[in-house]
């Protein structure tokens, strides 16, 4: 096949496509940039899509022999990834930006535009694994644990699922590395990246408040409804958030408060005990499924990147995802996905669909 290997300048995209050129496919290399302003993103061991992570992809390329190219995404990022993380900080929901550049970047901007060059898949260096269940492509959690990014991934449609390839779902991330080293991939050492790569200095709350401007509010006791302190702004929290909430004194009985909701227009961030953070219930918009919902299914819910596990029972009513959680998760946040995945003795772990939480009980 024609391949476009997204090469993001780090080991895994680097591997990837080393796969892809041994099992014979004809691949050429891309790496997207992201910003107008490379030189400000974050840089060295945290970045990933930053001038130096250009020049490493590049060099990766020249290793494998395969055609490089830098393409400009710059616009497209900031319009459909940057504005919406403001705006959902905004509207008191925590969004996951790179979930949405999964989604909205790499498989729907990247992925249009390859096909439109004739290409027939888009190669990256995600953990996760495809599956062919009933003719249709699945997408199945990676066989690295530790790694799997099949929760990031999840609201793929069958569509651009047909035209991905993940050649790291079945390798650990030590086996990544020693096979970088084997094939003389500088890249083999590097860190991985983290944070957010278009918050440079890594201060969320002083980006969205640059962003957004101050918007003062107080924070309440969930009990008493007592003020115990003021805020610049509902976009410096996150419920679950425990650390940083600026209340000098400590609750009653000694325990620490956590963030168990907030209220953008009223500007009130209600603050609690731990036990008030547990949910059993899940309403998500937008759902994508990869499964007929006729009714209840049972599956194991996933409510972030890495933990948040919890069995359930699924179903779509009125064009949403609800879910019932079988035992409580704490901290869930709206805005962050839920994926729902059921065991299948043939495939593993099946992506059953994917949706925005809007709304927790």
């Amino acid at each position: 096949m024609r391949v476009l290997a997204a090469m993001s300048g780090g080991v895994d995209s680097a591997v990837a496509a080393a796969r892809a050129v041994a099992a014979g496919h004809e691949v050429t290399g891309v790496h997207l940039a992201l910003s107008a302003k490379p030189g400000t993103l974050r840089t060295g061991a945290r970045g990933c899509c930053t001038i130096e992570d250009a020049r490493d992809a590049r060099r990766a390329a020249d290793v494998l022999g395969i055609p490089f190219y830098v393409w400009d995404f710059a616009e497209r990022f900031t319009e459909e990834v940057v504005d919406e993380f403001v705006a959902e900080y905004a509207a008191g929901r925590t969004p996951n930006p790179c979930l949405r550049c999964n989604e909205k970047i790499k498989f729907e901007a990247l992925l249009d535009k390859a096909i439109g060059l004739g290409f027939d898949a888009v190669c990256t260096g995600h953990y996760a694994r495809l599956a062919t269940v009933d003719g249709v492509p699945q997408l199945r959690r990676s066989a690295d644990d530790g790694k799997d990014q099949s929760y990031v991934l999840a609201s793929l449609t069958h569509e651009q699922l047909a035209h991905a390839m993940f050649p790291l779902g079945d390798s650990t991330k030590a086996q990544v590395r020693a096979e970088a080293a084997e094939r003389g991939l500088q890249v083999a050492a590097k860190p991985d990246s983290h944070d957010i790569c278009f918050i440079p200095d890594g201060d969320t709350r002083g980006f969205l408040t640059r962003k957004l401007g101050e918007q003062p509010g107080v924070l309440v006791d969930d009990e008493t409804g007592a003020v115990l302190g003021r805020h610049v702004g509902v976009h410096e929290f996150t419920v679950g958030q425990r650390k940083g909430l600026g209340i000098d004194a400590p609750a009653p009985d000694g325990r620490p408060r956590y963030v168990l909701s907030l209220e953008p227009v009223s500007g009130t961030v209600r603050v609690g005990a731990a036990e008030k953070l547990k949910v059993t219930e899940i309403v998500a918009r937008r759902p994508v499924t990869r499964v007929a919902f006729d009714g209840p299914v049972e599956c194991v819910a996933q409510v972030r990147a890495h933990g948040g596990l919890a069995p359930a029972v699924a179903e779509v009513v009125d064009g949403e995802l609800l879910v019932r959680l079988r035992e409580p998760l704490s901290g869930v946040a709206p805005g962050q996905a839920v994926a729902v995945y059921r065991e299948d003795a043939a495939a593993g772990d099946l992506v059953l669909a994917s949706a925005t939480i809007s709304t927790t009980r």
